[in-house]
């Protein structure tokens, strides 16, 4: 997590709107039931990411039509790529930056 969202995503206003959304779609991965797979969410992600000017708009961070429960690895494959520190090559090695 950012720095400048810790706060956010430590909130109670955060966690009540995460796992009412988790418990929504049953716990399970979005990404994952669309191909007919049933693997447990672990992620509530923002579709449109949070940044620093969009911390405090709801819109962003509350809305659940920006909201999407992922699985680990889907989260992963959704942030792949990006600026990272670290980098997950194909064959599951980490790479540090």
């Amino acid at each position: 997590m950012k720095d400048f969202a810790e706060s956010f995503y430590k909130s109670r206003r955060w966690q009540a709107t995460r796992n009412a959304y988790l418990r929504s779609v049953g716990g399970l991965c979005e990404r994952c039931l669309r191909k007919g797979l049933y693997r447990p969410a672990v992620i509530v992600h923002h579709k449109v990411y949070i940044t620093p000017e969009t911390i405090d708009n709801p819109d962003i961070t509350l809305s659940w039509n920006n909201l999407i429960a992922l699985c680990r690895q889907c989260h992963e494959d959704e942030h792949r790529g990006q600026d990272r520190r670290y980098k997950i090559e194909e064959d599951g090695k980490i790479i540090l930056r």
